[in-house]
């Protein structure tokens, strides 16, 4: 192999000089295409891994925070929970329903191999408008996709969040969240340990499909030949899934593995090479006991295949012989494929040749770490001066049809009748609401999820767009009254080879973590998506964050928004300000203003906002948090949930449609005492008729706002594609 052949798997010139540093030598062609996954940017975290450590995770619930497949907390009597949140924008591109389907059965591995049953699934999805046909099929096929995997492989999908925008027209994201139950003797880590302990290979067999999957497709930027890529997407099978996690969960239970790990991006170069590491060990592997479905394979191809379903399990010798028992019980495959050794050096043989020798570390955690140049936006300032120029008068009940109208606010119906949410039996609050909700089954226990993110005000200000998204994410969970407990991110940037996506990053980052600081929430985990560009076009910057909410005991009925009845009140809980609108679905949407800068969050408020609605959700009917659309489209949809209408009074129409952040909406049987002394709450009107009535403002008939936002997704999806149109030239995420 040239020398110029790193280049073409992805190296820089300084990366292979490191490689050859390393080794003291050339790397042979299977280790050099092993480095080139293993070093490139979704395996390494390269540009981002310096900055990630900001993150806090010592706090006295966290069982294992960042570094393992999945975060683990504890929720007392024995019972941790793990959760995940995972990225597969690329490959959903190239191939959406597989594309998406593997990414639910990526992250399911994430949690069944920390020993947990998986129980529940969250998609926070992007696309561009449905105006364009490429993106109704994206769209349909990532839908299916999920739903295809996550229905048949038996877990449920409980929520999540759907948003169409230019900037994601020829970057889609498909951000998948995963939460896992397990009692606390379950629990077993990737650490490989014990000299002559056998590594076997269980699950599917290994073939050409994904080969440089994730890991190729997540570490460059897209062009218009990006459709020849997708040869490189995995194929998923949810049964042999489904099988795979029975499997593990028995050997856990009879205690038959030492060590787990779950092969995703890079396949076997990653499974052996982080097992190894955390471990501080060294592996044999002999390629040649790889069962495969494919001939003449070559041995970076059996190294880097990223087929689906598949585990490798660290087995002591004495115990080989049930765990092969098991594997024959569940009908999946088992092949000792290696064994632990004294050092710390992976060495892989085939046909009796050895074609790999290398430092486990230098593949798992030895990678290149950059700190990349970054640079403030030189238009930012001009972005922040141009400010809505608002009307005088606006007809409110309007603009809310308009709002309604917009998939990105609408129904999501369309998507979550395609996933089944009452699998399991435990689903408390299901998709629709402010956050989902769960028992665990003989307890007392609770606990909820929701996935939030805000490309736009994460575009114009990415520390307090972050901050925002943090303190949503806290407050939807309060809402079924969970406390916050604990977060995984997702962090979706373009190209960060330019200073001003760094800078994006960077601010990110120090936004979620102020914020989770200020919540006393542990960031346990989380994912890294870089190179969402296509032809130079980066994506809005798209934090999305998984906030997990518990609660012992569980409210004996969670405020829904489907319980509002006639003659209840309107309170609305939190400060007043009409006059944030940067960044707000009213401008978007009515105004066509994509600029201005939002308001930041106070933490002071932002905290006893939430303590009061984890209180409060004890206590009401219904709580909704108001966010996009504002206070008018809060109270419109608690009506349309309802079926009831109501009549509101504000003064001005600002204080109607702004999205100043920290508020939420409870509604309340007539003379209730919220017992609410150190935030502001105002009554602003009571539930009745078969009109959204907003005074001065206008007013909206019930049926009519009803029908719009039911149809706004599937009247678009009714001209759905079954062919991708030839992706355009045009981008998202450019500046003004």
């Amino acid at each position: 192999m040239s020398e110029s052949r790193h280049r073409q798997l992805g190296m820089t010139d300084d990366e292979y000089a490191s490689v050859v540093a390393v080794l003291d030598r050339p790397p042979a062609d299977a280790e050099l295409a092993m480095y080139s996954v293993m070093w490139s940017e979704h395996c390494s975290y390269k540009s981002s891994r310096h900055w990630l450590d900001r993150f806090r995770s010592d706090y006295p619930w966290v069982v294992l925070g960042p570094g393992e497949n999945a975060g683990v907390v504890d929720l007392g009597d024995g019972w941790l929970a793990a959760l995940r949140i995972e990225s597969h924008n690329h490959p959903s591109f190239v191939e959406p329903y597989q594309g998406a389907a593997t990414g639910v059965g990526g992250i399911l591995r994430d949690i069944f191999t920390m020993g947990a049953r998986p129980v529940a699934v969250w998609d926070s999805i992007r696309f561009g408008p449905l105006t364009d046909s490429k993106n109704r099929y994206l769209f349909g096929g990532v839908v299916s996709g999920i739903a295809g995997y996550g229905n048949a492989v038996g877990v449920p999908t409980l929520g999540g969040e759907v948003e169409f925008a230019e900037p994601f027209s020829n970057n889609p994201l498909v951000n998948v969240m995963a939460l896992g139950l397990m009692k606390r003797d379950q629990l077993v880590t990737r650490a490989a340990v014990g000299v002559g302990n056998v590594a076997i290979l269980l699950g599917a067999s290994t073939g050409r499909d994904g080969i440089g999957g994730a890991s190729i497709l997540a570490s460059t930027s897209f062009d218009e030949d990006s459709g020849a890529k997708r040869p490189s997407v995995q194929v998923g099978d949810p049964f042999e899934e489904k099988k795979l996690i029975e499997a593990c969960l028995e050997l856990y239970e009879k205690d038959l593995v030492v060590a787990i790990q779950d092969l995703g991006a890079a396949g076997i170069s990653c499974a052996t090479s982080e097992s190894a590491a955390a471990g501080g060990m060294g592996m044999d592997v002999d390629l040649d006991r790889v069962h495969l479905r494919e001939t003449a394979m070559t041995a970076a191809e059996i190294l880097l295949s990223e087929s689906q379903e598949r585990m490798l399990a660290i087995v002591e010798p004495g115990d080989v012989s049930d765990v092969l028992a098991v594997a024959e019980k569940w009908e999946i495959n088992a092949s000792e494929i290696g064994t632990l050794t004294e050092g710390e050096t992976l060495v892989v043989t085939m046909n009796g040749v050895q074609v790999a020798s290398v430092p486990a570390a230098s593949l798992a955690e030895n990678g290149p770490r950059y700190r990349r140049p970054a640079e403030r936006p030189a238009d930012l300032d001009a972005i922040w001066a141009d400010a809505p120029m608002l009307p005088g008068v606006v007809d409110v009940a309007a603009s809310v049809l308009r709002m309604l109208d917009d998939p990105a606010l609408a129904d999501r119906s369309w998507v979550s009748e395609q996933y089944d949410h009452m699998l399991f039996l435990q689903t408390i609050v299901e998709p629709g609401h402010d956050g989902s909700l769960l028992r665990i089954r003989g307890t007392t226990k609770g606990l909820a999820v929701s996935t939030d993110g805000d490309p736009l005000r994460c575009f114009l200000d990415p520390h307090r767009g972050a901050e925002r998204i943090v303190y949503e994410s806290a407050l939807n969970v309060a809402a079924t009254g969970a406390g916050p407990y604990a977060l995984v991110d997702n962090l979706n940037f373009g190209n960060p080879e330019k200073p001003e996506v760094m800078w994006q990053f960077i601010e990110t980052v120090e936004g979620v973590a102020a914020a989770c600081e200020s919540l006393a929430v542990p960031v346990v985990g989380g994912n890294v998506s870089f190179y969402n560009e296509t032809d130079g076009v980066d994506i809005h910057p798209t934090p999305v964050v998984g906030m997990l909410g518990f609660c012992d005991p569980m409210p004996a009925s969670p405020p829904r928004l489907d319980r509002a009845r006639h003659g209840m009140e309107l309170w609305l809980i939190g400060p007043e300000s009409g006059k944030d609108f940067a960044g707000s679905a009213y401008c978007r949407i009515v105004l066509d203003h994509l600029g201005g800068r939002p308001e930041a969050v106070t933490p002071d408020i932002g905290n006893a906002v939430v303590a009061h609605a984890t209180r409060l959700a004890y206590l009401v009917p219904v709580l909704h948090d108001v966010s996009a659309g504002g206070l008018a489209v809060a109270v419109a949809e608690i009506c349309i949930r309802s079926g009831v209408g109501a009549a509101v009074a504000e003064p001005t129409w600002e204080l109607l449609l702004d999205e100043a952040p920290s508020r939420f909406l409870a509604v309340v049987p007539p003379g209730a005492d919220l017992g609410i002394h150190d935030i502001p709450a105002r009554r602003i009107g009571v539930m009745g008729g078969d009109e959204i009535d907003f005074g001065s403002f206008g007013s909206l008939p019930l049926d009519d706002a009803t029908r719009v936002w039911r149809e706004a997704i599937p009247r678009r999806m009714d001209h759905i594609s079954s062919l991708p149109a030839k992706p355009g030239k045009r981008g998202g995420g450019q500046r003004r």
